[in-house]
């Protein structure tokens, strides 16, 4: 049993945003049915190289258990498809841009007068109403209006983008939580509702107290590279050959940080030895630290510190992260078998349950690998007729 086993899931997303929600409901034990482009599929399906076998390993990274199906939205035959599979649905996800459902006469609205118990989520780049309403949602032109690539970067230089698509991702995120919210309600209403997500207002969101420093202030908070506004040394260095992150984080942390570089001189230091003293003189002190790191190597610090009590990490490579004795002792590696691509290796859903474990792990499906079975055997469709839809292009 897992915990949302029972429930099915209408697909209708592509790219990142949608897939990463749907994935997580697959993950969480839903029936996840991904409609697709016939002959096109999901746009990541493109995103490539590189591949694994002849799949995009964009696209096999965000759709793990789920069942594919390819149908043409547009024509009337697959609106009747559609209609048909909506009939059978719990939960309804689509990140199309605002109206485009409406268009296509699936819409919420509608949606809700032939299935009123349907969850049905939209996930948007900057909201389904509004004066920006109809742009496009890209991961980086949100990151840029909704503040985090200001706040991201070095000090003197140019504002940086996060490394992973932080505003598809969140966005996905919040999705489910809205999604999951809904279904509780539901069980008490017996009524569903619209889940609506803003990738803008997801990634603003994640402002925290840096909207709050701005809201109480009136001044907004400057881009500061790895360094803390308010800590010292709380940031990266580079060692021997490599970089680590340190957290002195109050003084108890010093005295420790300095037995373990074996500088006790700077333990009672007037300048650095209380914390208020350390950020007032940055400018001093940070170089001193900087050289003390480059005499040893990143994993001899490591030790050290961590022997100390000292808060500390490596910076480590995707590839150290996913070899790693961490994830292998905590089970976080899948291994999937793949129709066409082999073995399919992936990280595994972030959340442990201790009654419902989210132990299954299916490949991303090929495109249209489940089109036939979903239709006769869920929709009722005979093989004469799938096989009519099929020569007409209808899936």
């Amino acid at each position: 049993m897992r915990p949302l086993q029972g429930l099915r899931v209408i697909d209708l997303t592509r790219v990142l945003s949608g897939p990463y929600c749907t994935m997580q409901l697959g993950d969480l034990g839903a029936e996840v049915i991904k409609v697709e482009q016939p002959g096109k599929g999901d746009d990541t399906r493109a995103f490539a190289p590189p591949h694994q076998g002849d799949q995009a390993a964009y696209f096999l990274s965000v759709n793990r258990n789920k069942k594919s199906v390819t149908l043409d939205m547009k024509s009337d035959r697959g609106k009747e498809v559609l209609w048909r599979l909506i009939e059978q649905g719990d939960i309804l996800v689509e990140n199309f841009r605002p109206g485009a459902m409406d268009r296509l006469g699936f819409g919420y609205e509608a949606v809700k007068k032939k299935r009123p118990s349907m969850i049905y989520a939209s996930i948007s780049g900057f909201g389904g109403t509004g004066p920006q309403k109809d742009r496009p949602g890209y991961d980086v032109i949100v990151q840029g209006e909704a503040g985090i690539m200001d706040i991201t970067g070095p000090g003197d230089g140019a504002p940086y983008k996060v490394g992973t698509a932080i505003g598809d991702l969140v966005s996905g995120l919040y999705a489910v939580q809205g999604i999951l919210a809904a279904l509780y309600t539901r069980k008490a209403t017996g009524v569903g509702q619209h889940v609506g997500v803003s990738m803008y207002e997801a990634v603003a969101s994640l402002l925290t107290f840096n909207a709050s420093i701005f809201f109480a202030t009136g001044s907004s908070p400057r881009r500061r590279g790895n360094e803390h506004p308010t800590i010292v040394p709380y940031a990266t260095f580079e060692a021997a050959d490599g970089w680590i992150n340190l957290g002195v984080a109050n003084d108890d942390l010093w005295q420790r940080f300095c037995s373990a570089a074996e500088r006790e001189d700077l333990k009672d230091h007037p300048r650095f030895a209380k914390a208020p003293d350390r950020v007032r003189n940055r400018e001093e002190l940070v170089p001193v630290i900087e050289a003390l790191i480059k005499e040893r190597t990143r994993d001899e610090w490591l030790r050290r510190l961590d022997k100390a009590g000292v808060p500390s990490g490596a910076i480590r490579s995707v590839g150290e992260v996913c070899e790693s004795d961490l994830l292998k002792a905590r089970g976080m590696v899948a291994e999937m078998e793949h129709a066409s691509a082999g073995v399919v290796k992936a990280l595994k859903n972030a959340v442990h349950l201790s009654e419902t474990p989210l132990t299954s792990y299916a490949a991303p499906p090929t495109i249209g690998q489940h089109t036939r079975d979903v239709l006769t055997g869920l929709l009722g469709y005979s093989a004469a007729d799938v096989d009519a839809l099929a020569r007409d292009g209808v899936i």
